[in-house]
Formats: structure tokens, C-alpha cells, sequence
């Protein structure tokens, strides 16, 4: 029997009532509430404890499925262990509006995901646009996810979704893609989820280097981790050389310098970026 778990992660607001009231009688509705705000890791790991279903679909708090989308992944139920389909993005000022697919047309069909493309897709490139796998939101086999004992890392709170996918497929599991069937996420220019601290990048970072130690990865696999590595290692690098700016720290600047490929290219044309933004600041008081 189908059934849906609301998981409250000690929220301020009257979420868990405004389910309650949701309610149909039917006893599929349970509502956990957690004793502190733990973050969404947290949330999903115990949402996922206390069901029962064969299959897991998540849903984030701002987004919303269309009717039928889960009938329609279902019909793909034989090729996979998760399966996915573009999300559909919206602005919170259009809800009802014209929507955006994340993926684009490189998934305008559906098609299986290895572990290499799924960790590629997720390296910030800025001659591409963004179509990141790691933000997709699949059905999930619950045999798959207990075998092989499989949770969010509960310490991250940027990019556990792409942690426990790349583990799973590393661990062999079959992840399948189609064209947007009714996931929609609802994008907010102020989301807490687009503020990321250097703890944070730091943990993001670091799960490459452990998802390296699974044993079986090929060589093109390697390289994706590698990449995906040095990418985050980047905006890490960023984030320590303006704290080493403020503090006055020549030498722990010099060192974000020392980091590989592409990592002091990347900080050259970030610095050249605020070179030109307080030049045209100044030019622009000059003329006011």
C-alpha cells in the first residue's frame, strides 16, 4: 500500500498541523517530528526508517509533483534501482507559469546512467549549461538501499544527494533518466540551499576522495571523481583565500595559489572579476 511520511525537521512554522488536516482517514499519513532541526539528511534517513513501501520518492518542502508522475516512472520499473526525471523548475513569483527542465535535451529520452556521466555532470563547467544529476529526485529501491546499507551522510548539507547516488551506482546500481514527467522544484533566488558555508564545500569535496575507495571503479570513473574534486576544490579555494584576505594572512592566500589545476585559475579569474565589479562601483559613485 502506498503511503506518506511528512517529516518535520523542527520547523517554526505550522507545517506538521497543516498536514495533519490533510489527513484522509485512510492511515497511509504519518507525521514525524523531529526533536531538533537536523537538516535534511537527517530528515530523509529517518523518514526513510519508519516506511515500509518497496519504493521511495522524495519530495522537498517548496517543491511539488504533478499528478501521475509516479505512475509514469513506475512503467520503468523493470530497467532500474532508481529512476528518475528532469525537474521542471519554476519561479516562486509563477508557480503556475511557463517551466524550465533542468536536464534539457540531452535527456529527451529516457535513457540509463552510468557512474562516470552521472559524477561529469555534476563538474561546474561554465561553457555549458547546468544540468547537474545530481539534483534529480528518484524513485529509489528500498532492496538496493538496505543491501548494501545505504543512507544520506547525515555531516553533509550540500551535495548528499549526489553523494548517496554516485555510491549507489558505484555499488552497481542500474539508474535510469527520462524527459520530465512531473517533478517540480520551485526556485528561490534567497533558498537557504544556495548558501553554502566552507564547511560545507569542504564535506562536498571530500566525499569524492571516499567514493574513490570503492573498489571496482574503472579508470574514466576515477577521472570523474578527480574532476568533480578539483571543481568543488575551487569554490573551497575561494572561500579560504577571502578569509585569508580579511585576516591579513599572506601566507595562507600564497597557498590557495599551490592548489592543482584548474584551482589557481579559477581564483585569477575570480579576483579579476572583483577587479572589474569595484571598478565600474567606483566609476559609477564618480558619476552619480
Amino acid at each position: 500500500m502506498a503511503e506518506v511520511l511528512v517529516v518535520d525537521d523542527a520547523s517554526t512554522d505550522d507545517s506538521a498541523a497543516q498536514a495533519r488536516e490533510a489527513d484522509d482517514g485512510s492511515g497511509r499519513l504519518k507525521i514525524l517530528t523531529q526533536p531538533r532541526n537536523a537538516g535534511p539528511s537527517a530528515a530523509r534517513n529517518r523518514g526513510i526508517r519508519e516506511s515500509s513501501a518497496p519504493w521511495i520518492a522524495l519530495l522537498d518542502a517548496d517543491d511539488f509533483f504533478l499528478p501521475g508522475r509516479i505512475k509514469r516512472l513506475f512503467a520503468f520499473a523493470d530497467k532500474a534501482d532508481f529512476i528518475a526525471d528532469d525537474i521542471g523548475q519554476v519561479s516562486e513569483n509563477a508557480v503556475e507559469g511557463a517551466r524550465r527542465d533542468l536536464l534539457g535535451v540531452r535527456f529527451g529520452r529516457p535513457r540509463a546512467i552510468g557512474f562516470a556521466e552521472f559524477v561529469f555532470s555534476n563538474v561546474t563547467d561554465p561553457k555549458r549549461e547546468r544540468g547537474e544529476l545530481g539534483f534529480i529526485k528518484p524513485l529509489m529501491r528500498r532492496q538496493f538501499l538496505a543491501e548494501h546499507s545505504l543512507a544520506y551522510q547525515e555531516h553533509m548539507h550540500l551535495g548528499e544527494d549526489y553523494e548517496l547516488y554516485a555510491r549507489s551506482l558505484a555499488l552497481g546500481a542500474r539508474l535510469y533518466v527520462v524527459p520530465t514527467v512531473g517533478y517540480v522544484s520551485v526556485v528561490r533566488p534567497n533558498s537557504l540551499s544556495g548558501r553554502h558555508s566552507e564547511t560545507d564545500l569542504l564535506h562536498l569535496r571530500n566525499c569524492d576522495y571516499l567514493l574513490g575507495q570503492i573498489s571496482g571503479l574503472a579508470p574514466l570513473d576515477k577521472k570523474a571523481l578527480r574532476a568533480h574534486f578539483l571543481s568543488v576544490d575551487c569554490r573551497y579555494q575561494w572561500c579560504m583565500l577571502v578569509l585569508a584576505v580579511k585576516q591579513r594572512n599572506v601566507r595562507a592566500a600564497f597557498a590557495a595559489f599551490l592548489r592543482p589545476h584548474p584551482v589557481p585559475y579559477y581564483l585569477a579569474g575570480k579576483l579579476a572579476e572583483q577587479v572589474v565589479l569595484r571598478t565600474k562601483k567606483k566609476l559609477k559613485g564618480a558619476h552619480a
